[in-house]
């Protein structure tokens, strides 16, 4: 496989066999078409819409479900398949409509892959669809156009590529032609290389196309999206692990119940239809209804927040987050370019807040932060001005926001809206002093020219420039030249500096402090220029030589404002927040302690992560929390290791480069604004405010999700052991007769009603004060993790005895059909769950503390389904069609004092619990 990076043009062009000059003949390009294919990304392996319907019926719970209709129909129950077959249905069209929208992910990278571009074929200059383009195609570039293939550069004449889609890095990126030593290198490092789903920003070339279609870095990540498995969420792999539970359970508890009839001499065919209840009993047929209602409800809220969940199970996920690998560009930053700082002979001026508030990458507002020139030093102004005149982008103003839009390269950009901020127009500016000449900006000099004529009155100078007339133009004299550009190379042509308002020699000494500068800087990860200015009688004067120094500038892509609260409030909840980066190590590890995500400021890049064993790499990740320079296979090696040490990871980003991780993670979190089609189809949420504060916002709303199903698992398993109870013991405590405790049409109306209605007034229960401060729980605890299980058992041993102790004192033995005991048994665990489902708002505060106003929900449904009871009890239909009779006056009153005893127990434990922990 050729290197391409490392190879010379004249061996790429050999290697390819084509020309330059000519390009491709026709017959070639058929010929390559034929052998290489198209140059478009093909989609393999997604799922089709049948297949995903089909997956949403083969979990464990709905396998269950789905056995009891099927077992209820052969029985002739009519009214119980059709009532569990509805709740399948519902369950699986909700999996199903989620589920395909993650599909999309393909499409959407496809659209990145089609645009039109000139190529040279056969000696003259065509326009085509990028999709016929094939390995040695010579393609032209300007600024503007997307890069439509892997592509090796032939000519670059000021050639920038914008490749923060692929590399997560900010910044436009020179190119050059030269070979490159060493094959490793990154993708932001191969300057000789532009890569397809990139855009020329500046500049123009020529190169010559060296991989097309899946072979492409883009297909690349394409192929990693589609090799890159679903992982379940951990609220998916809890909930098969519970069904596989009950499964288990129903089948023992059902064999059980069939050896006690056939033991007792009882109908087979009235013991199968036993062991049926028994298996409806064991399933808590609500429980995927109120997760998926409940998910839902909390989606809705998170919406409110600026969290959209394209995904719900997602929703609970981020409750168990233990840790959020952010991108740095466009996430934890604002995506674009800022002047921070100003450092001039004797001065230091340190900007804060330059720029916009947000929401859109490459704004700025005119009135932002604005800089006083007549509290500052002449050199302050003149190299704001100087920056801005020595400059080919532009403001584009919006009348509606009063925000600029930077239109060209982002660096040029932020100098020009620093300049803005200290009163400085650049287009006033360049009225006042046209540009006459230039020396463009090329890789190698690094640095760009540019000559003004200044005006003959020099009271039309702005101020920032009124002091050069003074200072250092000889009378006659009207042309100056402002140079910047990399700081060495300007120190090199640079005689004088610019002190207080004159130019003075530039000695040793000012030569080591502007080096010193310039490194400090460029450690805290920033971008450096110099501005220096050369005074000359005619535009054709030599440039770039004894030129005077007026200052360095330093800029960034600046920490969103609101990110450094956002970490330091994810740390307190016990999650661990890291950096996943293209960009450059030192800007990476400036911005991460910057915001407080790294206190060690170890960082470790793509080259770095390749020499390490997964067992090398499993160490670091335990200590590192700065990741640069690194690829989207880095990204999604780094997640996969964290994933396999049991961590429930996070990811965020809005590029391309960021789709495999996003859509491996345990939930992958898109930018909104920011963000590509591609990153926001692969995740799981998208923040439509780009706030990475939204995020621990979302995780607070998912932990308090994750609690309220807890709290609803509790109850409903809780009750249902006591059905399971009352189902396998009334046959051994009544003897002949009471073979069928409940009918299973009566098991499923409690299981619905007091599993589906209450449960769903548990799913809204409010945060618990400490849901932010105590530590995320651990991934591989279970359901019945913290005394969860020992509360199930005891709460539901307590609720089938009771059941079965009224089941005792009602059953008349010399009357078998008297049904009145299998009332009671009906109603009062009617009256156990409601008073259950109340006492188990908390697992510490007490019911009376929360009151019945912080859950009216819960308060409403439970006096709810308590007329519900009434009207099946007094309702002639309903007692016909439940197969019960009225009960007394008396009975109720028995059988509602009996059922708040689940209330009692559940309050007096809490309180005990609370002794404990105050002692």
């Amino acid at each position: 496989m050729t290197i391409w990076h490392t190879e010379t043009v004249a061996s790429v062009i050999a290697t390819l066999e084509t020309d330059v000059a000519a390009g491709l003949s026709d017959a070639t390009v058929e010929q390559r078409l034929g052998r290489y294919g198209h140059n478009e990304l093909i989609e393999r392996g997604g799922k089709k819409p049948l297949k995903i319907l089909w997956q949403q019926f083969t979990s464990t719970m709905v396998l269950i479900l789905i056995a009891a209709a099927i077992a209820s129909g052969l029985l002739g129950k009519a009214t119980e398949t059709i009532a569990i077959g509805a709740i399948v249905v519902l369950f699986a069209l909700l999996g199903f409509v989620q589920e395909y929208r993650a599909e999309q992910a393909m499409a959407a990278l496809k659209k990145l892959a089609v645009p039109v571009v000139r190529v040279v074929r056969g000696g003259e200059r065509r326009e085509l669809s990028a999709r016929d383009l094939v390995p040695g195609d010579v393609v032209l570039l300007e600024a503007g156009n997307a890069v439509p293939a892997d592509v090796r550069l032939v000519e670059s004449v000021n050639l920038r590529v914008q490749e923060a889609v692929l590399t997560g890095e900010s910044e436009a990126v020179e190119k050059h032609t030269a070979a490159l030593a060493g094959e490793g290198l990154t993708l932001g490092d191969r300057v000789n290389m532009a890569y397809m789903g990139t855009s020329v920003s500046y500049g123009r070339g020529s190169a010559v196309v060296v991989e097309t279609g899946m072979t492409t870095e883009l297909g690349k990540i394409a192929t990693l999206i589609q090799d890159t498995g679903e992982s379940t969420t951990p609220l998916q792999r809890r909930l098969d692990g519970v069904g596989k539970l009950l499964a288990l359970a129903g089948v023992v508890v059902a064999g059980l119940v069939m050896v006690i009839g056939v033991a007792l001499r009882e109908d087979p065919r009235d013991m199968f239809l036993s062991a049926v209840s028994v298996a409806v009993a064991v399933v808590p047929e609500g429980l995927p209804a109120v997760v998926t209602v409940t998910l839902a409800l909390g989606a809705q809220r998170m919406l409110r927040r600026n969290a959209l969940i394209r995904k719900l199970p997602a929703v609970e996920t981020l409750g168990a987050v233990t840790i959020i690998a952010s991108d740095k560009t466009g996430t934890l930053t604002e995506n674009r370019m800022t002047v921070t700082i100003i450092d001039v002979a004797g001065h230091y001026l340190e900007l804060t807040g330059t720029g916009q508030a947000h929401p859109a990458p490459a704004l700025a507002h005119a009135g932002d932060a604005p800089i006083r020139l007549a509290d500052q030093p002449p050199a302050i102004g003149l190299a704001l001005a100087g920056g801005a005149l020595c400059n080919d982008a532009a403001l584009q103003p919006d009348p509606q926001t009063g925000r600029y839009a930077v239109i060209g390269d982002p660096t040029e950009g932020a100098l020009l809206v620093a300049a803005r901020q200290a009163g400085l127009d650049g287009a006033a500016l360049a009225r006042l002093a046209p540009r006459v000449g230039e020396w463009p900006f090329d890789s190698e000099r690094k640095r760009m020219t540019t000559v003004h004529r200044l005006p003959d009155d020099p009271a039309e100078l702005p101020e920032a420039l009124a002091g050069l007339r003074a200072a250092g133009l000889r009378p006659g004299e009207r042309y100056i030249a402002f140079t910047k550009g990399a700081v060495d190379g300007l120190l090199e042509l640079s005689r004088r500096i610019w002190v207080g308002g004159e130019p003075l020699p530039l000695d040793d000494t000012w030569r080591e402090r502007i080096h010193q500068a310039n490194e400090q800087m460029a450690q805290n990860g920033m971008r450096v220029l110099g501005v220096g200015v050369q005074w000359i009688d005619t535009p054709q004067d030599e440039l770039e030589r004894d030129l005077t120094i007026i200052g360095l500038v330093g800029m960034i892509d600046p920490p969103r404002p609101e990110v450094k609260a956002a970490v330091a409030k994810a740390k307190l909840a016990g999650i661990r927040p890291i950096m996943i980066t293209g960009d450059h190590p030192l800007t990476a590890r400036f911005i991460a302690y910057d915001l407080g995500i790294s206190d060690n400021g170890r960082v470790k890049t793509g080259q770095m992560i390749d020499a390490l064993t997964p067992g090398e790499l499993a160490e670091v990740v335990d200590d590192v929390s700065i990741y640069a320079r690194v690829t989207p296979a880095h990204k999604l090696q780094i997640v996969e290791t964290l994933q396999k040490k049991g961590q429930i990871v996070a990811m965020t980003g809005d590029g391309v480069n960021d789709s495999p991780a996003l859509k491996r993670a345990d939930i992958g979190v898109a930018m909104g604004i920011t963000g590509t089609d591609v990153s926001k189809e692969a995740s799981d949420m998208v923040l439509l405010d780009d706030n990475f504060a939204t995020i621990v916002s979302a995780v607070e709303e998912g932990r308090v999700i994750y609690d309220n199903i807890r709290r609803f698992i509790k109850f409903s398993i809780a009750g249902n052991v006591g059905k399971v109870l009352v189902m396998l013991l009334a046959p051994l405590l009544l003897g002949a007769g009471a073979a069928v405790a409940l009918l299973p049409l009566q098991l499923l109306w409690l299981n619905l009603l007091t599993d589906g209605l209450l449960g769903l007034g548990l799913g809204v229960e409010p945060a618990e004060r400490n849901t932010m401060q105590r530590a995320p729980r651990d991934p591989a605890a279970g359901l019945f993790s913290d005394g969860v299980g020992r509360q199930v058992i005891w709460v539901g041993v307590l609720v089938g005895a009771i059941a079965l102790l009224v089941g005792y004192l009602y059953f008349d033995r010399a009357n078998p059909d008297d049904t009145t005991w299998r009332t009671m048994i009906f109603t009062t665990l009617g009256f156990l769950q409601i008073g259950q489902a109340l006492a188990s708002r908390s697992e510490r505060e007490s019911f009376f503390s929360l009151g019945l106003r912080s859950n009216l929900t819960l308060t409403i449904l439970a006096l709810v389904v308590l007329g519900l009871q009434l009207a099946v009890l007094y309702w002639p239909f309903l007692e016909q069609f439940f197969q019960i009779v009225p009960l007394a006056p008396r009975d109720l009153l028995v059988a509602a004092a009996l059922g708040s005893l689940s209330f009692v127990a559940i309050e007096v434990e809490k309180a005990i619990l609370r002794r404990r922990q105050a002692a």
